[in-house]
């Protein structure tokens, strides 16, 4: 092999590793809203007053840590602790996650993320972040209590049909398979997987709570 070949060979790799899309980094699996509330430490409706870029620290190499940190107006806390948020941090471009926010006050968003104390919480692309008008008035009432009801239960997504459950405690989450890979579709926006009395879960539609046949209701 010619001397000059590995080194050849390494500068074609490294040609190719730099055309790599900074999209290509962060890629997330989508998942019913009802599951992003229950696997969210905080639930909020706010709005982005201003954003800056904060260190965060350094990584293993020494390399400071670049977050946006947003000022926010938080509305109401639909989970989450006591004090209110104050500021939200994310990664400072999508291509590492970060979920950018409209500044200036003038967009409502339903937030979920990871808390970390002190009226601060953390979002990523991947976390549950929507604008407030584009939600149905199921997916607003739900959030009150009704997702809450359903957190111990398991909601899968269905790929293809048919598709079936593996346990009384599931829900199937059959948008993606029934409306061409649309992850905000019918179930999205007006169904919540709800426990019922006997222990095993089923999807529920409406704004109204449910009546206790139907968290009594026994499958056959």
């Amino acid at each position: 092999m010619p001397a000059a070949l590995p080194c050849l060979l390494a500068w074609l790799l490294v040609l190719l590793l730099g055309r790599a899309r900074p999209a290509d980094a962060c890629s997330c699996s989508p998942i019913h809203p009802q599951q992003a509330f229950c696997n969210a430490d905080v639930v909020i409706r706010a709005k982005a007053m201003s954003a800056k870029e904060v260190d965060s620290g350094n990584d293993i190499y020494g390399n400071p840590i670049k977050r946006i940190q947003y000022e926010i107006k938080q509305i109401k806390m639909f989970k989450g602790p006591d004090k209110d948020i104050e500021f939200i941090y994310t990664a400072p471009s999508t291509a590492v996650c970060g979920r950018l926010l409209d500044t200036g006050g003038k967009k409502e968003y339903l937030i979920a993320g990871k808390s970390e104390g002190n009226g601060k919480m953390h979002i990523t692309l991947c976390d549950l972040v929507s604008t407030w008008d584009s939600l149905s008035p199921t997916q607003k009432k739900s959030l009150n209590q009704r997702y809450q009801m359903g957190c111990e239960c398991k909601i899968s997504r269905c790929l293809s049909i048919p598709c079936f459950v593996s346990s009384s405690d599931e829900c199937l989450w059959t948008d993606w398979a029934m409306e061409k890979n649309n992850v905000d579709g019918r179930q999205a926006k007006h169904y919540a997987c709800i426990k019922r009395s006997d222990g095993s879960c089923a999807w529920y539609r409406g704004m109204a709570p449910p009546k206790q046949e139907f968290l009594d209701i026994e499958d056959p």
